[in-house]
């Protein structure tokens, strides 16, 4: 399984791409805003992040107010035009599913994301996206398990030999990270914070410091 970093920070980014060996980022509209920057200096930033990493994918959405294909397919040239690591975010709408295949037909990658459902998550896979992205915490927040449905299109991708990888988005706990990588999925996203407390347990502490005080307590050197 891959892990990408959900977030538009740039130090954020570098710090887990040369600390955990992140294999790729996702942002979104809220990320961006949370970054305090514009929406065009964090693109650019990303950008020259990836220049010299070439298997690095950066996914980045188009304007969420678009609502036609054509619209999603103009932004999405222009900013695949920025950086071919780029991919494109595209949410799962009957017109947004219609611009990802005309995207992908083109060679720009696309990212179909704000999928809630295995049936929605069909249709990325049959026009051949690159990436799906269900988001889990989102479906478990309303009484939903959204691992299962998860399980559901690992499943069907898989009966069916379908190409697109799935993106467990919306991550918001190590269990969740951990329900991801045994649905079979192919990546996840998370934040920083996420993937920092997956890291730590407290009987690590303890243990840690009862083994600090046994070194403490015994002879280093023979009498």
């Amino acid at each position: 399984m891959k892990y990408f970093l959900d977030s538009a920070k740039l130090d954020e980014i570098k710090l887990a791409y040369e600390n955990y060996g992140i294999d790729g980022v996702t942002t979104n509209p809220k990320h961006i805003k949370n970054s305090g920057q514009p929406f065009m200096v964090v693109v650019h930033q990303l950008a020259d992040f990836a220049a010299d990493k070439p298997d690095f994918p950066i996914s980045v959405e188009v304007n969420p107010h678009l609502s036609t294909s054509k619209e999603m397919v103009t932004m999405a040239q222009q900013l695949h035009a920025i950086s071919a690591n780029f991919v494109i975010k595209i949410p799962c709408t009957p017109a947004g599913l219609v611009a990802a295949r005309e995207l992908e037909q083109q060679g720009i990658r696309t990212n179909v994301t704000l999928v809630f459902s295995a049936a929605q998550a069909l249709w990325p896979a049959h026009f051949q996206a690159k990436y799906v992205s269900p988001f889990v915490n989102w479906q478990d927040m309303t009484g939903q398990a959204g691992i299962q449905t998860v399980q559901e299109i690992t499943k069907i991708y898989r009966n069916y030999d379908y190409h697109t990888e799935i993106i467990v988005a919306a991550v918001q706990s190590g269990r969740q990270m951990v329900d991801a990588a045994l649905s079979g999925a192919d990546i996840v996203t998370a934040g920083l914070a996420i993937y920092q407390q997956s890291f730590t347990h407290p009987y690590t502490d303890v243990g840690l410091q009862r083994f600090q005080a046994a070194w403490d307590q015994t002879k280093k050197e023979a009498d």
